[in-house]
């Protein structure tokens, strides 16, 4: 199971660098990653496997955890229509997603309303 850690960091240079460093010293592996940025302030969602250990670790560098949320990593091909095609299969279901990414080796992190559902479509 995948979890969502959203991280609250200040915009500058180094913030991102602390929180993949603090991820790797505890062993986790980032399987995707994405950052927003509003006035001073970073919001980072980063994607992890083992969120307990990762989450201890973030807030051991004082490193703010707004939300963890569960999420589904979708294997997702690498060509035109792809991602449209797992969009409109969710959105068939009745599934609202409320957040994606794209994650390492060509896969979706999808949050949604109904993640068995995600699940169910999907797979």
């Amino acid at each position: 199971m995948a979890t969502d850690l959203t991280v609250i960091v200040e915009n500058r240079p180094g913030k991102l660098a602390d929180v993949a460093e603090a991820l790797g010293r505890v062993g986790e592996n980032i399987e995707g990653v994405c950052c927003f940025v509003s006035q001073a302030i970073a919001q980072v969602h980063v994607a992890v496997e083992h969120a307990g250990a990762a989450r201890a670790e973030l807030e051991r560098l004082g490193l703010k955890i707004y939300e963890a949320r569960e999420v589904v990593v979708v294997p997702v091909e690498d060509h035109p229509g792809a991602a449209a095609d797992v969009f409109r299969r969710l959105a068939d279901a009745g599934v609202n997603i409320d957040m994606v990414y794209l994650a390492s080796r060509t896969r979706l992190v999808v949050s949604a309303d109904d993640l068995d559902k995600v699940r169910h479509v999907i797979h």
